[in-house]
């Protein structure tokens, strides 16, 4: 295991040779359009995925690497959002090289935004009690449901769908996973603003909405295998510990319009060549800096339960980074390390209720206060003398959803100990009836 530790501590040749490759390739005066297409095709833009779909074969904490490198050298990273975070895993490994071609080129070079359309207003938890039915009508497939809490959807191109294609088998087995435009007239996206001021998901309705044949990802049927390799990028992604690639600074697809911009106006120097601190832990060990730097700046840090709070912020962020070098470390011996994706999501879950608590602890009775809308930020800032206090409350504001999306904390437990654990499963009837014979929600 010396050895193992060893290589999962030192820096990779992945590292080195991304930079190898940014001195000769870097080049703040390229559109956003043609830096991320020379970067995609390159395989730098997504070195986890297989070579066949144009990454590197790289492992999770090789990619996070490289994707810092990036940003420490001072170019433009990978093109951000769910479809490098999620679609792009999933194509690769269950779609065809034809599909790979199609759409993960597109998403490596930034040229299209992907959204995910899962859950439905009475299949969230339950998500294979969806009821979003796709019929079959010749070389097409017509698509008729409601999605919510779909983020990125007033920006996507394109959709990962599930959609059920058989009723009369059971819940599980019915569903097919599809590629859908989400441009075409049969679908209507509708903005849920949320208590903290922004609208971060949306409500997607589909009226007969087309989706070709060739969408098909993964065989007919089969959608529920291939949403589970999407529901597993998903939480090792959003979990603590785990890199991923849901925000960049510029926007992929074509409704932001980012892709005809100068590629050295997304970077803190623009673009000229300068080196910048790189982020160091990520989403979670920014937030925890900034909240000691607070407690500093106002006194709380002199007291000790204040003191004792930051620590175990702190062992939480440094348990996330230990469980994502077990994982590396398991996988350089042909192991996996069960359950880790979902015991990552429950410690993201509560990082984020530690967050808040503490923040708003420091910050006392202005985090009361909150910038709802971008206009009032200044007054908000006048007013409290403290232009950081926003971000203390828009955290605590916001730490209500991650134990919600991308599977509650309640399922994390219940595949721990299902999947895991091997304890029993409820009683019920989901895996042999046939899903049109089950009760639905009301």
């Amino acid at each position: 295991m010396t050895d193992i530790a060893e290589r999962t501590s030192q820096p990779t040749d992945a590292v080195e040779a991304v930079k190898e490759w940014l001195e000769e390739n870097w080049d703040p005066e390229l559109t956003v359009a043609e830096w991320w297409e020379r970067l995609g095709l390159s395989g730098w833009a997504a070195p986890g995925l297989p070579e066949n779909a144009y990454g590197k074969g790289l492992n999770r904490n090789d990619s996070v690497a490289v994707q810092s490198a990036i940003a420490d050298f001072g170019a433009l990273g990978a093109p951000g959002g769910l479809g490098l975070l999620l679609a792009a895993p999933t194509i690769a490994a269950h779609g065809t090289q034809e599909q790979i071609d199609l759409y993960v080129r597109d998403i490596v070079t930034g040229q299209k935004a992907w959204c995910q359309l899962f859950s439905e207003p009475g299949a969230g938890s339950d998500l294979a009690g969806l009821q979003t039915r796709a019929i079959k009508d010749g070389d097409e497939w017509i698509v008729t449901g409601q999605k919510v809490w779909t983020s990125g959807g007033q920006v996507a191109d394109l959709g990962m769908l599930i959609a059920r294609t058989d009723p009369d088998v059971p819940k599980h087995q019915g569903i097919t996973y599809f590629g859908i435009d989400m441009h075409q007239k049969g679908v209507e996206i509708r903005p849920l603003v949320e208590m903290t001021g922004h609208a971060m998901f949306n409500e997607v309705f589909m009226e007969e909405a087309i989706a070709p044949d060739s969408s098909l990802i993964g065989g007919l049927n089969n959608g529920w295998a291939v949403a589970n390799t999407t529901l597993m990028n998903e939480r090792a992604g959003l979990g603590s510990g785990g890199g991923h690639a849901a925000a960049s600074a510029a926007t992929p697809g074509t409704v932001v319009n980012d892709l005809v911009k100068r590629a050295g106006d997304f970077v803190s120097d623009g673009g000229g060549g300068g080196r910048r601190r790189g982020g160091g832990g990520g989403m979670f060990g920014a937030s925890y800096n900034l909240l000691v730097d607070l407690a500093k700046g106002n006194g709380k840090i002199n007291d000790a339960t204040v003191r004792q709070d930051l620590m175990r912020l702190h062992t939480l962020n440094e348990l996330g980074r230990f469980n994502s070098l077990r994982a590396k470390a398991a996988k350089a011996i042909g192991q996996d390390v069960p359950g880790l994706p979902n015991i990552s999501k429950l410690s993201m879950s509560e990082i984020v209720r530690q967050q808040r608590d503490l923040g708003l602890r420091i910050i006392g009775p202005y985090g009361t206060l909150h910038a709802y809308k971008p206009e009032d930020q200044s007054a908000l800032n006048e007013a409290t003398g403290n232009p950081f206090s926003a971000m203390v409350t828009g955290m605590a504001l916001f730490a209500q959803a991650p134990p919600i999306y991308g599977g509650t904390d309640q399922v994390q437990r219940n595949i721990i100990g299902e999947r895991v654990l091997g304890l029993p499963k409820e009683t019920n009837s989901d895996k042999t009836a046939a899903f049109k014979d089950l009760p639905k929600n009301a």
